[in-house]
């Protein structure tokens, strides 16, 4: 069992169950989320080489801003168009 605290309200903790995780990632897409943090691109700049080296199909996104929960539209966005994400927090 993995318990993730979200900062944004801790007044009603919500219960979530992790995902399964795929034992390769050639051949899947892997989204690489920036969240608009300083440096966070170069972090998610070496990460898609590497996977792209695994054989994973790289897509990237960014939050316009760190500030602001990710929006509707394109939290969908990346959930419609791939089987895993990584979300990129760096300063």
């Amino acid at each position: 069992m993995v318990t993730v605290l979200d900062p944004t309200d801790e007044s009603r903790p919500s219960s979530r169950t992790v995902g399964a995780r795929p034992d390769d990632l050639a051949g899947r897409t892997v989204g690489l989320l920036d969240i608009a943090k300083p440096r966070g691109d170069v972090f998610l700049d070496r990460l898609e080489s590497l996977l792209g080296e695994r054989g994973a199909t790289v897509r990237r996104y960014a939050k316009p801003t760190f500030t602001k929960p990710l929006p509707a539209d394109l939290r969908a966005e990346i959930a419609a168009e791939c089987d895993v994400v990584i979300e990129a927090l760096a300063d």
